[in-house]
């Protein structure tokens, strides 16, 4: 009797021995597995990501013209420079300008005419929809060369428009120090528009309509249902477009540079990034336009993470 209970005792036993092996054996192959698709994203992603940014933050303490070994250790004298200069104070200044017209502007239009083109009858809704979203797909240089064009102070296209409907018009600058800053707005505007306007009518479509329809019923009317049903079901997507014009506002540089050839007359529409190419890299201060990135790049990553977490965590959660 006690020798069949040890000969079951040592099966048992050996049963639990391999059950413990198997069990390394399949944790070992999901490790390997997490490894085999998330070390060479990691590597690429130091490679090219942190190591730049951190080679960034050792640039920005030297006076340094790009040649050469690193000399001239300045400690935080590129940072005072930086925040010293009139000018990079009124880049940050019409960064701000940019981005509240496209808060106070630009994404309230664009989720009227969303509105408008999703729910209202509006006739010829898909070749409307289609016509605002084109200028999204041309590339931003592209975007530039052709306002170029319309914004000519003598043959633009819209001097020629104004100066053949308005008696005895006069030629506007648009892209002078005085109406600069609004035109390179209104450029954005064409550019982007449709792109909020498609995630908005995204958005709509999942909003159930029964929701809306029960509300009715109920005696609400159209800004009723709007206010407290439609739009805050809308929620997740205008923060996200909000957070998409805040970044956006700040990382915009190929548009606003060719447009106003580095920053327009008298820096009068220098903003962040076109500050940082003309004053960092044109004149061979790297050590200089690496202070000006490393700012750039504090402020965006501090906005994004306590936006995403105060603001957009609910979306998360949800």
């Amino acid at each position: 009797m006690s020798l069949v209970n040890t000969r079951n005792l040592s099966e048992v036993k050996l049963a639990e021995d391999q059950i413990r092996r198997d069990k390394r054996t399949t944790s070992l192959r999901k490790w390997l597995t997490v490894a085999f698709f998330v070390v060479p994203g990691m590597a690429v992603f130091t490679i090219f990501v942190l190591n730049p940014i951190a080679q960034s933050v050792r640039y920005s303490f030297y006076d340094w013209n790009g040649l050469g070994p690193l000399t001239d250790y300045q400690e935080f004298g590129n940072y005072e420079r930086l925040f010293a200069h009139d000018v990079f104070i009124k880049s940050v200044q019409h960064t701000l300008v940019i981005m509240s017209l496209s808060l106070l502007i630009q994404l309230p239009v664009a989720l009227a005419v969303a509105l408008s083109v999703s729910r209202g009858a509006l006739p010829g809704r898909r070749a409307f929809r289609a016509l605002l979203f084109i200028p999204y797909v041309f590339s931003e240089i592209i975007t530039a060369i052709i306002w170029l064009y319309v914004l000519h102070p003598n043959d633009g296209l819209v001097n020629t428009v104004l100066g053949s409907l308005v008696t005895d018009y006069k030629n506007q600058a648009w892209l002078g120090a005085d109406l600069v800053l609004y035109s390179v707005f209104a450029v954005l505007v064409w550019k982007y528009f449709g792109f909020y306007m498609i995630l908005y009518m995204a958005s709509i479509q999942n909003v159930p309509k029964d929701l809306e329809e029960a509300a009715r019923m109920d005696g609400a009317t159209e800004l009723g249902v709007l206010r407290h049903i439609t739009v805050p079901l809308m929620g997740p997507t205008i923060r996200l477009t909000i957070y998409l014009a805040i970044v956006g506002s700040i990382q915009q540089f190929a548009i606003i540079w060719i447009l106003t050839t580095g920053g327009g007359i008298n820096n009068s529409a220098q903003v962040i990034s076109t500050y940082l190419y003309k004053y960092g890299l044109q004149r061979f201060k790297p050590g200089y336009g690496s202070a000006i990135a490393v700012v750039l790049f504090v402020f965006t990553f501090a906005f994004s993470i306590l936006y995403q977490q105060f603001i957009m965590r609910r979306d998360y959660e949800d």
